[in-house]
Formats: structure tokens, sequence, C-alpha cells
């Protein structure tokens, strides 16, 4: 049997009804080379022994896997995009393909698509991924999963064979359908869907069910109190992702209504980009014109999606009860914003003053000498133990700068995790992994011109020895 005993399916998504989704058919592609298949996780899921023929039944033709849904489901759901209110989006190129569980806390993961046809909600569209795009994601969530990020799981990449015109590179171009795992495609915007279609029984439903399934911890006998509950965690899942972001200089680049999901987790990656070096107003998309999701301004953008959520919860609770639950926002990211620090320094907490001041000076220090990024955290991995790598550092010249005086006595009073080894062989490499639009374009050019996929592998590889130094897994 190719299904682990580990192997948990679940269908609950299909208990909210027909309302919140369309039954779908895969689209039928020409051609099928599997390019990717996320062994770690499949073996955390009970899927690991599964041939990498039968995974393309599943993962490329669709084949339902025994106990989840027969049918895929196209999920409805509304949205701003850059803060304009779209009530024509859904599952447009993607759907819910299952449902499962995680072997090590038995915790509920969707399957869903990107590039896997159209549906109702496809607008004219193809319903197409390109093979890069899929490409990108994979590198995406490889690398924020390595640095700390609460992300979704590139989980299949499978090449499809078939011609695409896009107008943001060059065109025909190859396509792809990808499969991610992450614990909830309930986004902001779902909430938001039945808020203008004035159905407040489904805002219940879509509630008590997300409580249920994805937070029983807000659960309360009170609705306006579940309401409120279910909005302060969410924020602070919201606020802890977006933290996360900050300290691996992350900027996802479309920070719509319809990309956030109520269990905090990054997903749907379109022009994302890292940092070279701190600069707030740096974007990732060319259409960001005027710098709506910038790296700095990212905090203020996911706030302001958490107002939206409030709004679609005011026909539940009363408006004072959710301004505080969303007042939750502010110290959670500062919170969460010096414990990402922390973890990506592997240091110990001194507690939220000193955490937070040792935060404070290390970012003074980025924004007043533009160091580079990635390499300032790899060169002070482990505090003052590192003193002696950075000397030897390409940054080195940076570390006698004023603004470092600050950080580094800060960073004296610091003592390092207990589990680090900062002696690991990765860290005896002059410089770290990265993950820059240079890195991405060099592992994509010769796929496009060879089919050479070896750039790729090593860059992964690069990824994983760098998650296993960290000891992030």
């Amino acid at each position: 049997m190719p299904y682990s005993p580990s192997f948990i399916a679940a269908k609950n998504h299909e208990e909210l009804g027909p309302s919140f989704f369309d039954i779908v058919e895969p689209a039928s592609f020409p051609q099928h080379i599997l390019r990717y298949r996320n062994q770690r996780w499949a073996e955390r899921v009970g899927l690991g022994l599964l041939t990498d023929q039968e995974w393309i039944e599943h993962f490329g033709r669709f084949k339902p896997l025994p106990g989840s849904f027969e049918q895929p489901l196209a999920l409805r759901y509304h949205g701003h995009q850059f803060r304009t209110y779209n009530p024509h989006l859904g599952d447009g190129r993607g759907f819910l393909f299952a449902q499962l569980k995680d072997a090590e806390n038995r915790r509920l993961l969707d399957l869903g698509t990107k590039g896997s046809g159209q549906t109702p909600w496809s607008r004219h569209a193809d319903g197409r991924l390109t093979l890069k795009g899929g490409v990108r994601e994979i590198l995406a969530t490889e690398m924020l999963e390595a640095l700390g990020v609460e992300t979704s799981k590139s989980f299949s990449l499978i090449e499809t064979g078939e011609e695409l015109e896009r107008g943001d590179e060059p065109s025909p171009t190859r396509s792809a359908v990808l499969v991610r795992l992450n614990h909830s495609h309930i986004r902001i915007g779902t909430f938001q869907r039945f808020l203008y279609l004035n159905e407040p029984d489904n805002l219940r439903k879509l509630l008590d069910y997300s409580v249920r399934t994805y937070l029983p911890e807000t659960w309360r006998d009170e609705e306006p109190a579940r309401a409120a509950a279910f909005l302060e965690h969410v924020s602070q899942r919201v606020a802890r992702m977006g933290a996360q972001w900050m300290a691996a200089g992350f900027v996802h680049g479309v920070l719509n209504t319809d990309n956030i999901n109520v269990t905090g987790e990054s997903f749907d990656y379109g022009p994302w980009r890292f940092l070279p070096h701190y600069d707030p107003g740096f974007t990732a998309a060319y259409f960001d014109e005027t710098g709506l999701y910038a790296f700095g301004r990212q905090p203020d953008a996911l706030l302001w999606n958490l107002y939206r959520l409030a709004e679609c919860l005011l026909p539940l609770a009363p408006q004072d009860l959710l301004e505080q639950a969303l007042a939750s926002f502010e110290p959670a990211l500062h919170y969460e914003f010096a414990q990402a620090i922390l973890r990506r320094l592997g240091l110990q907490s001194r507690g939220y003053e000193h955490d937070g001041a040792l935060a404070k000076a290390l970012w003074t220090f980025l924004h007043e000498t533009h160091a580079p990024f990635e390499q300032t955290f790899f060169d002070w991995y482990g505090g003052t133990l590192s003193a002696k790598r950075a000397e030897t550092s390409k940054s080195a010249s940076l570390y006698e700068h004023d603004s470092f005086q600050a950080f580094g006595s800060t960073l004296s009073g610091f003592s390092p995790s207990p589990h680090i080894n900062h002696r690991h062989p990765y860290f005896e490499r002059p410089t770290p992994c990265t993950m820059l639009i240079d890195d991405v374009e060099a592992i994509w050019a010769p796929i496009a011109a060879e089919d050479d996929w070896s750039l790729l592998a090593a860059k992964l590889d690069d990824i994983r020895a760098m998650a296993e130094a960290y000891r992030i897994q």
C-alpha cells in the first residue's frame, strides 16, 4: 500500500456546503514531468511511500486521495486588491484538492493547487501556471521555511507540456501545475464575500467552522465573545507572520485581503523579493507604483487587512469588542519581531525590553550602513561567539561603524541559545545562502535554455544546509 500508517485523510471543508465552493474538474494536460516533490513533508503526512508515477497520478492528474474529496473544490472569496474591492475573485486557477492530518501534531492541512485549470472564477484567463512561476514559488517557500517563517510548503511541481502566453516573461513559456501544503485556505476575503452578499448566517457558519477547525482555543459560548477572540488570535498570528517577514528581509509583494489566511501563514507567492540590504521602500512588484506593499509598509498593510476582517464580524459582535481585539496586533508585532531576530541570531531571550533594544540596535545599524542583510545575520549567528568569524567577513569594515557600537554593546549582553552550533560547516564558508533576484534568474536561465535543473538542485541543497545549521527543521 503506498500510504503509510500515518496517512489520515479528511474532507472537513465539505461541511461548509455549496455556498462556499464550486465542484470543478482538473485540467487534462498533454504531459506530466515531475520536477519537484517535497519528500520531507510527504513523509510527515503519510505520502512518502508513493512512487513517482503514483505521485503524478495524484498531483498531476488529480486522482483523489482516499478518504478526502472525490472532486476538487474551487473556493469562493472576494477581496481588496491594492485597496480596491473586487467581488469577482475566487479560485481561478486552483482548487482545494485534499485535506489530511500532519502526523506530528494531527493538525489539519490543505493540499491546494496553482495552475490546475479553469474554474467558474477564471474570468477568461487560462487557469494555468508558468513553469518559472512554479520554480519561483519553490524557492520562496524553501527559503522562508529555512529562515523560520510560517509559510505554506511547495509540495509538488509537475511540468505539463503546454505553451503559455504571458506579458511579464518571454512567451511562449512553459507550463506547470503546483501543489502547496498549508493549514488553511480560508482568507480574509472569504469573510468579505458574505459581508458583501449580506449573508450573516454564512458569516456565522464560517466563523464557527474556522474556530472549531483551526483555532479551538478561541471558542466562547457567547457569539460576540467568540468573534472577538477569533479576531484577536488571527491578529496575533498575522502579526507573527509579518514580523517574521521583516526579520527575514522578505517582501511578499501583493498583500491583498485574498492573500491573507486566518491561520497566519504566508502563501500565494507572486512577485516576491528578498532585500539585498535594509531599505523600507523596497518593493517586489513592478506594478506597485506607489509602494503600497513596500518592505517597510508591510505591517501597516497587514493591519489594514485585519480591519477589513473586523468589519466582516460586525454583524456578530459589537464594535468595541472588535477594536479591543485589533489592539493586540501592535504589541504582538513588536514581541514577535524581537523573537524572530533572536532566532535569526541564535540567542536566548533576556526579556521584552532587552530583546526589543537588541532588535532596534540591529535595525539602526542595517539602516545607517546598508550592510548586506543576510550577511549580517550570518556573521553574528551565536552573538559574540562569532566575533572572530565576523572579523574576516567582507562586511568587517562596517562593524567599525559608530552605529555598530550600539548593536555590538547590546549584543554582548546576550547568551547563545543552548542548541545552536555556530561551528557548523555552513558557517565555515565566507558568505551565506541568499535568495536575491540575481540568484533566482541565474537558477532559471539554464532551465529555460537547456532544461538544466542542476542549479536548482544545488540551491535547494544549500538552503537545507542552512536550515540544518540554524536548527530549523
